[in-house]
């Protein structure tokens, strides 16, 4: 869908999807969830998108839900905003075929945290937070955030961001391991940039069988993994890419990846 709260914009390779509510701090509407969701669907169908970044305009990543609609009584309501809004685009950033980068240039409350968590890389600028808001009005904690934030900091943490909806700096959410790097204010998009151009260059279907690997780990057994690990092995080594890297590596040449 076409719409002026998600801006697209690709090159060299790499999708910027920059959420474009900056006077309501990005916060989510339905055509905002909606057209995220045709974006993730549209860079997953683009052979010329081989990472994609994802990050806010203005001075927020994204405050969560717009509260003024989750109440509208001629609205989506919260059953429809958390099944056909957040649980889409958790599980499309968890399947788009490319690596996910989530920048985050200011406050991701809510919904907005957790949609960063989903990234498979994230970082954030020096003056970005993380809030988990939701028991600050009677809700609990959604889009994923209830399985990736123990995962990412470990259950007491989580637990205790959740229940308490402390705010969390970028400097605190580094040395607790919610964010890959921090970067300052004046370079954070040249960062990011240099960041999405080495993903993008890299052998993307190997980076996907990793992500899925990972998923896959929190539910598997060691031996289930193992498995996992060599039947996946076996197709990474059937791609172009790995006889581009096997063949750049003994000829001590940089590799050319293709993505394929």
């Amino acid at each position: 869908m076409n719409s002026t709260t998600l801006t697209v914009s690709i090159s060299d390779n790499v999708a910027i999807l920059t959420f474009n509510r900056p006077d309501k701090l990005n916060s989510f509407n339905r055509e905002m969830a909606l057209a995220l969701q045709d974006a993730l669907d549209a860079c997953s169908a683009n052979d010329a998108v081989r990472c994609i970044v994802l990050t806010g305009n203005g001075k927020a990543f994204c405050a969560g839900q717009d509260l003024a609609e989750a109440i509208d009584p001629n609205g989506p309501g919260i059953i429809k905003i958390v099944g056909e809004h957040y649980n889409p685009i958790i599980k499309k950033l968890r399947l788009v075929r490319v690596p996910v980068l989530c920048a985050v240039n200011g406050v991701a409350a809510g919904a907005g945290a957790n949609i960063a968590f989903a990234g498979d890389i994230v970082v954030a600028s020096k003056n970005a937070s993380f809030i988990q808001a939701f028991s600050k009005i009677g809700l609990v904690p959604d889009s994923g955030g209830t399985w990736i934030l123990p995962r990412l900091i470990g259950y007491q943490q989580a637990s205790a961001l959740m229940l308490l909806g402390d705010k969390v700096t970028a400097e605190e959410a580094l040395k607790c391991g919610m964010v890959y790097r921090v970067f300052e204010d004046a370079y954070f998009m040249e960062e990011v940039m240099q960041l999405a151009a080495k993903l993008a260059a890299m052998p993307t279907k190997a980076l996907l069988l990793t992500r899925e690997l990972l998923i896959k780990s929190a539910s598997n057994t060691l031996d289930q993994q193992l498995e996992m690990e060599g039947e996946y092995q076996a197709i990474a080594a059937s791609t172009e890419d790995y006889r581009e890297g096997v063949n750049a590596f003994l000829e001590k040449r940089a590799p050319q990846f293709k993505g394929k």
